[in-house]
């Protein structure tokens, strides 16, 4: 089973994007900020990361930057999933080294879609 880092502030929208991937055949592991995430994901398997651009500690594109940097998540697909929608912020994403970006409120059909096409 394919695992998927889901990264955001809000218990909420961790809530509907765990709901979402689990329905969907998912291993969800939730982290609550950039930093969590890093240490979650080095300890175990990601297939996807899928990540809120602001949040506390360390948002979604230094947390980008960060997996990027590390060997093993060069080419790991990460979509950001964002309230932010400005052009300006996607390119800082794809400079970043993002995959995708996504904008909220999501569509759950729509983000298994996503996920489909960019998933190993």
């Amino acid at each position: 089973m394919q695992s998927i880092l889901a990264v955001d502030d809000s218990p909420s929208m961790r809530k509907m994007v765990s709901f979402t991937l689990t329905g969907a055949g998912y291993h969800v592991v939730e982290a609550v900020d950039g930093q969590d995430a890093l240490e979650k994901a080095e300890a175990q398997d990601i297939h996807l990361v899928l990540a809120d651009q602001n949040m506390p500690r360390l948002d979604g594109i230094g947390l980008t930057r960060k997996l990027r940097a590390h060997p093993r998540f060069k080419t790991t697909p990460i979509l950001i999933l964002t309230t932010e929608s400005s052009d300006q912020m996607k390119q800082a994403g794809r400079a970043a080294g993002a995959t995708g970006w996504l904008v909220k409120p999501f569509d759950p059909t729509r983000l298994i879609e996503v996920i489909q096409k960019v998933i190993r």
